[in-house]
């Protein structure tokens, strides 16, 4: 029997610029320990900016393009992000990372007033609409809420904070979730877990993305 395909939607390659990579990398093991066969997606537009990762500062006068970063996550095996992946999968997973605030949506600048990337907004929404399950992780769940703000969905970005009161002003319900926990909105299918939004070792991670994908095994 072939296995169920989940789009891996990344968005670029570095925790402050682009997807989260320890959560890019654990949520792939976990979608193959889970017999989930990982189809790994990304928009192909320029970043919203570079940050040179040795000293956390934007490299000035540097570009680069969200998809061609995203392949050195994947080894090469992706592909440019549109709607017409939801036909081929049964689910979508996006990692967190700065790029799921910087260049899949503009959270980090325009907070819950936040716009989200139309092909992003397009393929999560035909997503929903089919009934297939989404997986968000860390920082990446703020895309949900600004998405399904009207079904007030219920999710987590872990503590207490400025992030998860933004989230409810878009609409959504915040759950409090400590390490390796896991919210599952069961109408809408959407499955949210922290990860490095709260304080986290990389073995949390790790597990706290196999938590998520447990729970996408069971939704499929």
């Amino acid at each position: 029997m072939n296995s169920k395909k989940v789009a891996v939607l990344l968005s670029g390659c570095g925790v402050y610029d682009g997807a989260e990579i320890h959560e890019s990398v654990a949520a792939l093991y976990a979608l193959e320990n889970h017999n989930l066969e990982a189809v790994c997606v990304a928009p192909d537009v320029e970043q919203m900016h570079v940050i040179n990762h040795l000293v956390g500062q934007p490299a000035e006068g540097e570009k680069r393009n969200v998809l061609v970063e995203s392949a050195r996550i994947a080894r090469g095996n992706i592909k440019a992000l549109t709607p017409g992946i939801v036909d081929e999968v049964d689910a979508v997973l996006l990692p967190g990372g700065f790029g799921a605030a910087k260049n899949l949506s503009n959270y980090a600048v325009d907070g819950p007033n936040m716009q989200v990337n139309p092909e992003v907004a397009e393929t999560l929404k035909k997503a929903n609409q089919a009934g297939k399950p989404i997986v968000a992780l860390c920082i990446a769940p703020v895309i949900l809420s600004a998405l399904f703000k009207d079904n007030t969905p219920t999710l987590t970005l872990g503590g207490d904070t400025e992030h998860s009161q933004n989230l409810e002003k878009m609409g959504a319900k915040h759950q409090e979730t400590n390490h390796e926990e896991v919210v599952v909105d069961e109408d809408l299918k959407l499955i949210t877990a922290p990860c490095y939004m709260l304080d986290a070792g990389l073995g949390q991670i790790i597990r706290g993305a196999e938590a998520a994908v447990a729970k996408l095994k069971q939704m499929l």
